[in-house]
């Protein structure tokens, strides 16, 4: 227990207010309106992570569905939700996630373009209760995917990231990168999906130098689509050429 002088005096402040928090002790200091803090910077941009924690706690008591998720994550469950929905196309998956967890994540972020703050999914799909393992199994891939992504992102032009339309414009590219993510195109899933994770990540961060990153991504990803959709429009007059 960290003791407090009780002479502590601060000529030029009007009051100081001593919080304990996390075992610390943060000094408010308070003068003409103005407030400084001291605050540890992980407090500030783990958020992710410590939201994948609870959820991961919540799973070993209960099956875990998104429902849940949208209640204990708040406005951060947009872009949670979209994380874990979109995470497995990372790796191998069966046949038949594609179109549920797909259209799944682009009824969210049509929301986000809408300007909706809370999220809201039809009774059926947010009632979805994941396999536990699957669910387990998820949570912890997307907890490594989250601490290497942690490490280059923090709260960063906090102007773009604030602004009421770049939550609309987040919410506009989520869209297209699911659409891109659902369309019949092999081999593609892992790109559209790393867009998608980079603007969930960068929502709940507040970071705008990652957003503006995530926008040149979705262009770029989208190119690679046009001209994928270019090649396979040209290939059947293009092939019997190549194999005369």
């Amino acid at each position: 227990m960290l003791a407090v002088d009780e002479n502590l005096r601060f000529n030029e402040i009007s009051s100081t207010v001593i919080v304990f928090l996390t075992n610390e002790i943060v000094l408010v200091k308070l003068k003409q309106g103005i407030v400084a803090t001291h605050i540890k910077s992980s407090q500030i941009h783990l958020r992710f992570s410590q939201d994948i924690k609870l959820l991961l706690q919540r799973l070993a008591q209960e099956p875990l569905t998104l429902g849940n998720i949208l209640a204990e994550t708040s406005e951060r469950s947009f872009s949670l939700t979209i994380a874990l929905l979109v995470l497995p196309f990372l790796f191998p998956m069966p046949p038949g996630f594609t179109g549920p967890f797909g259209g799944a994540c682009l009824l969210l972020s049509v929301q986000m373009v809408l300007g909706r703050r809370q999220p809201w999914l039809p009774k059926k799909i947010a009632n979805y209760k994941f396999p536990r393992v699957f669910a387990q199994t998820l949570l912890q891939n997307l907890r490594r995917v989250t601490k290497i992504l942690e490490k280059i992102t923090r709260p960063r032009l906090m102007k773009i990231a604030k602004n009421p339309l770049t939550w609309r414009l987040n919410g506009l590219c989520i869209s297209w990168l699911a659409i891109l993510l659902i369309s019949p195109v092999p081999l593609t899933n892992p790109i559209p999906t790393v867009g998608i994770l980079l603007l969930a990540v960068a929502s709940i961060e507040s970071d705008g130098l990652l957003m503006c990153i995530s926008y040149i991504f979705t262009a770029l990803t989208t190119l690679l689509f046009a001209f994928i959709a270019y090649a396979v429009w040209m290939a059947p007059s293009l092939l019997p050429a190549i194999f005369k």
